[in-house]
């Protein structure tokens, strides 16, 4: 599952400095220019999860193989973006192609990193990035409305539904919201599915802030954490040079030494990783055995066969039956062989719901 979440922002804001934290492979430009990063860069993430580390300690496989997202480092937009201000039309159709929005905001004074926007002001800075999506959002739903109005008058009614819910969108859109703040029936939800709109993209905020502040925040995180919370969004307070620097120490010793030097538990980057993967709805199932260890991704609610599809297609096409141990089970008695002797290990069909954390085998005839 190639799922993709964007990181955008306006210029200079450590948009790429997160990106290099985050990414286990590609390594962006990160320096003090306005369209440092042209062409967006793709890294794959793994995804922290202890559950992995516990499973690993008990079956000790051969290899370890954990569950990773794609981080996409999108270049500043500006104002004006959706007029093309900026190469705006290009990181605007970068943003189309993700299936969640990071939106890094500064919330740091220095007058060493250029800023053409003024005073820090996180609000404005969002609004800013807001109204250059809505503008474009608003473009795709009036050529949509266009295209089916005069067709929606002759009474097909599944058309006539379909501009009606785009007509709500384009209020929405009018009014300077969002639309993924907009409440839509899943059913009315499919009116617009074709046009991948920027705005109705879950988002996660990051507070990006000075490092006196990446434990307690400050007045300019307070304001944005406000707003976020407004529209039911998240927010990470984190120092993205700090952050940066942790992801590239290769000895867990001096990692360690370090994140104590700054009394930190963890890294922030694994808070906000952790919180991508929730903003996308996804859920994890374990395999284990002598051989391998490996998390796998799926979406929540997704039923066996549809889990058991992401190892192998052939999986899903002839999928039997799954044997399920609950993760506190297997982690309580030690294994799979103690979990089936305790009666712990469940046979399920079709119609189960896997649960995150499951550990499945899967069996099949093709």
């Amino acid at each position: 599952m190639a799922l993709q979440a964007g990181i955008v922002g306006l210029p200079n804001v450590g948009k790429s400095t997160l990106f290099n934290a985050v990414s286990n492979s590609a390594k962006a430009q990160a320096s003090n220019y306005r369209f440092c990063t042209i062409d967006p860069n793709v890294g794959l993430v793994d995804v922290p999860d202890t559950r992995l580390v516990k499973l690993t300690e008990l079956v000790n496989p051969q290899r370890v193989v954990p569950t990773q997202i794609e981080i996409v480092d999108i270049a500043g937009l500006v104002k004006g973006a959706s007029k093309g201000e900026g190469l705006g039309n290009k990181f605007l159709g970068n943003i189309r192609e993700v299936d969640a929005v990071v939106h890094v905001i500064r919330c740091f004074e220095d007058e060493n990193v250029l800023r053409d926007e003024g005073a820090i002001n996180p609000i404005s800075d969002k609004e800013i990035i807001d109204t250059e999506l809505q503008l474009k959002d608003l473009e795709s739903v009036d050529k949509k409305i266009q295209r089916i109005e005069k067709q929606a008058r002759s009474g097909d009614a599944k058309l006539k539904d379909e501009l009606t819910v785009l007509q709500k969108c384009k209020s929405q859109l009018e009014q300077g919201k969002n639309i993924r703040n907009l409440d839509l029936y899943e059913t009315e939800k499919t009116a617009i599915a074709d046009l991948f709109l920027l705005t109705a993209k879950p988002v996660l905020y990051v507070a990006n802030v000075d490092e006196p502040s990446m434990h307690t925040g400050n007045k300019y995180s307070d304001i944005l954490a406000k707003a976020a919370t407004a529209e039911g969004a998240g927010l990470i307070i984190m120092n993205n040079s700090i952050e940066a620097q942790i992801a590239e120490m290769e000895e867990p010793d001096d990692k360690a030494l370090f994140m104590e030097e700054y009394h930190m538990t963890e890294p922030a980057l694994d808070r906000l990783i952790r919180s991508v993967y929730q903003l996308l709805a996804l859920d994890t199932y374990f395999t284990a055995g002598e051989k391998e260890v490996r998390a796998w991704t799926i979406h929540n609610g997704w039923k066996a066969p549809q889990a058991a599809g992401v190892i192998h297609s052939d999986f899903e096409k002839g999928f039997i039956k799954a044997e399920v141990i609950g993760y506190d089970d297997f982690v309580k008695y030690g294994s799979e062989a103690a979990c089936r002797d305790a009666g712990r290990l469940r046979i399920e069909g079709k119609e189960y719901v896997v649960k995150d954390g499951d550990v499945m085998h899967f069996r099949f005839n093709v």
